[in-house]
């Protein structure tokens, strides 16, 4: 297995199955080193198994769910034991601050939506609710929209692959190409600003 299997939606699915599935949403959002794994288009993919009988339904809509949940949980309850000293440590090949600070503005712009929001934007996702416990944000309404953000996020990128599976005549032939508008759509948020600061600095040169 090479690295790049990793990133492979279809690979881990048909190789590590349900728990596989299940551990790589957790480690997703629960791990800053799981920045890299496909969450979205994982989602998506392994409800198109299931629309073709691979997977069972129900079981991912509940276990991908918790996977979400806990993963925040874990994210923010090291957020809150690392603290500030974060935005000190050394960059490495699993960490990179400049992570950690597009998730603080991001959560300074949306404030504890930002936990609701971030699932659906990669990397923001991982490093959200590590920020959440760095600044402190109450508990009570961090599990509130954590466990809201983890519902709708898991449900409706299942459904979306779960529907298509199931009404697109030989969807074999259309899965990569789903997969692919999926990647793009979660990036474009990130291209976007990437766009936006290099209009900024353009005009500040001018």
């Amino acid at each position: 297995m090479h690295f790049t299997d990793l990133l492979n939606p279809q690979f881990l699915i048909s190789t590590l199955g349900l728990i596989g599935v299940i551990v790589i949403v957790y480690l997703e959002t629960g791990a800053f080193f799981g920045f890299f794994f496909p969450g979205d288009s994982l989602l998506v993919t392994a409800g198109f198994f299931a629309s073709q009988g691979h997977l069972s339904i129900v079981a991912l809509l509940v276990f991908t769910f918790i996977a979400a949940v806990l993963g925040d949980s874990t994210g923010y309850a090291f957020g809150k034991k690392v603290g500030p000293s974060i935005f000190s440590r050394s960059d490495s090949l699993f960490f990179n601050k400049k992570y950690i600070i597009r998730a603080q503005e991001f959560y300074d712009k949306y404030g504890v939506k930002t936990i609701v929001l971030a699932r659906f934007v990669p990397i923001v996702r991982t490093f959200a609710p590590i920020v959440a416990g760095i600044g402190n944000m109450n508990y009570k309404t961090f599990v509130t929209y954590n466990v809201i953000g983890g519902l709708v996020w898991t449900s409706l990128m299942l459904i979306i692959g779960y529907v298509f599976g199931s009404i697109i005549p030989n969807p074999d032939r259309y899965i990569i190409p789903l997969v692919l508008v999926i990647i793009v759509i979660s990036a474009a948020p990130g291209i976007f600003k990437i766009v936006q600061e290099y209009l900024r600095s353009l005009n500040k040169v001018e």
